[in-house]
Order: structure tokens, then sequence, then C-alpha cells
């Protein structure tokens, strides 16, 4: 008898054993993101000194922006710790387009140079990407970059991008922003605030004095933009071939969506669905997401892409509803 309780708790401590491997094996799942409410937008104009409050009743002394970032960067509240944008949360888009899906998982997308891709598709809200790049007859591939933004909702188009540059200048302004083709004037200055007089619940505010906007329609989207240009020394290390006519000033973007439903697709859309597989290599120093074709758009504001949902089963008056 003695001898089979010993077999009996050593099987039930190899298979307690088993399930402890197994737990162990399974990848953690991606942090959530910060509220919106523990972060705040850094900039040189708004460095912080002993004399500040930023971060409720605890101060935030000397703090400022990392190298990689020294312009704008998130202080976040109340640990008073500063991140690039570009490492801030799921739903990032920065450089030679990196994302960071909803699973938390980093891939490139690197499309094509001077054309359109869908980015995100929904039944109520379609996002498409303008990509443009140089050639460098070294690699087999475009390098590029995201210029702007073409944002379909209810019966709206918003747009947002970065003007072609030559020399870059912090201190010029370099975006353009418009609704229904109609142009959108924020003053240049941290914190400006313009508020639309056609559409309920959105805002664009300046978070910085230049080339800094964030872009929020209460209950679909809140979307940060920075316009950054390519820098001589970011061409020489990585071979961009950028030339001096044109120094490839694009978007850095932060997204955060809103009641999307679990059809949404895209090239970021998809990593949101709650059925999404991700079958890039995550241990790869660069997964990258294939299928360019599935994501072609004829047009920035084009819905007509292979996985475009705009507008699907009365995706339209749903929207509506929520700007009422």
């Amino acid at each position: 008898m003695a001898r089979q309780l010993v077999v009996v708790a050593l099987l039930a401590a190899a298979y307690l054993a088993a399930l402890c491997i197994v737990v162990v094996a399974a990848p953690p799942p991606p942090p959530p993101p910060p509220p919106a409410s523990s972060f705040r937008v850094l900039t040189p104009q708004g460095r912080l000194n002993a004399e500040t409050n930023n971060c409720g009743k605890r101060k935030c002394v000397n703090v400022k922006c990392d190298s990689r970032c020294p312009d704008q960067c998130f202080l976040l509240c109340p640990s008073c710790k500063t991140l690039c944008m570009c490492d801030f949360y799921p739903g990032i888009s920065c450089g030679d387009p990196r994302f960071t899906g909803g699973d938390g998982n980093n891939f490139y997308f690197h499309g094509k140079k001077d054309k359109n891709f869908c980015i995100l598709s929904d039944i109520g809200i379609h996002v498409n990407a303008h990509f443009i790049g140089t050639r460098n007859h070294n690699t087999s591939r475009d390098f590029t970059w995201i210029q702007t933004l073409g944002i379909r909702f209810a019966n709206h188009r918003l747009f947002v991008g970065a003007k072609r540059t030559i020399k870059w200048n912090k201190d010029i302004d370099r975006l353009e922003l418009a609704l229904d083709d109609e142009t959108i004037d924020v003053p240049a200055r941290l914190g400006a605030r313009w508020e639309s007089l056609v559409v309920p619940g959105l805002t664009i505010t300046r978070t910085a004095d230049t080339n800094g906007v964030r872009m929020q329609l209460k209950g679909v989207f809140d979307i940060m933009a920075i316009a950054v240009p390519v820098t001589k020394e970011d061409s020489r290390v990585h071979n961009y071939g950028v030339t001096d006519d044109d120094i490839m000033a694009h978007l850095d973007i932060g997204f955060r969506f809103q009641g999307l439903t679990d059809d949404v697709h895209g090239v970021l859309g998809q990593t949101y669905r709650p059925d999404y597989v991700n079958k890039l290599s995550v241990r790869a120093s660069n997964p990258i997401m294939g299928g360019v074709a599935s994501y072609v758009s004829s047009d920035i504001f084009a819905t007509d892409c292979a996985v475009a949902r705009f507008a699907r089963h009365g995706g339209i008056p749903v929207v509506m509803d929520k700007l009422k």
C-alpha cells in the first residue's frame, strides 16, 4: 500500500511539473498601454525644472527627453520616466515603417514607395497611409516612410501629412491638416487647440510649437502625429540613399482606437482582432509582414483595398450615432 501511495505521489508531482512547464513556456500577454491621463507630452519648450509640478503631487526635477527623440517625448506619471513615442504603446508606426501591433508585437511593413496602403479598416473607420521612399541599388526593396494619412469616418475625410522638405528646421511647421478638403489652421503654439464646428467631438491639439499634433474623435480614435526628417546620419548608417533635394520628411504616428469590431482588418488593424494569429517570426530582429497586394488602395482616401471593411452593414450610421 505504501509503495502504491509513493507511485501515486510521484505521478501527481510529474503531472504538476508538466503543468508548470506549460505555464512557464507560454509567452506573457503584452502589458496594457498606460491610460491617456497618465502621461503628458514633453518638449524643449516645456522642459521641467525643480519649480514645476507636472505629475500630480510629484515634482519631476531635471527631466528631459532621450537623445533618440530630443524634440518631443512622453513623460509618464507619477514615475517621471520619459519614453520616445516609438517605444510607447501598441498602435505605433515609426521610421521605415516599424509597427507595434495591437497584440504587442513589433513588425515591419515596407510596402512600396509612392503607393497607398490600408492601415486599418473597420465598419466605421478606414485609415490609409501614403508611402514615400528611396531605392538603394544594393538592396532588393524600397526604403519607405509614411508621409500622409487619410482617415475616413462617417461621411468625413481627415487628412494629415508632412510636407516635402529640402532642408529641415525644427522651428518651421511642416504639417498639413485638412477636413473634407478644407485646410485646418492650428496656431503654431504648444497647447493650441482646434475644435470642429462640423464634427462634434473632433479636436486637434498642438503637442509642440511645430510639427506635432494630437487628433482626437471622441469614442473613435486618438492619433498622435509628429513630422520628422531622415537625418544624414540615419541615411549614412542605414544606406538609405537620401539626397540633398529631399530629406524624406515623414510621420511618426501613435494610434489608439475605440469601439473596433472583431472584423477589423488592414496592416495594423488585423492585429486587434480577437482571432488574430501572429505568423511572423517574433524571434527575428526584423519580422516583416508581407501580403502587400491585399492592402493596396488606389487613393489616400480610397476604400478599395482587398481587406476593406468600411461602411459595411450600416457602419456610417453607427459612427454618426457616436458623434451626436
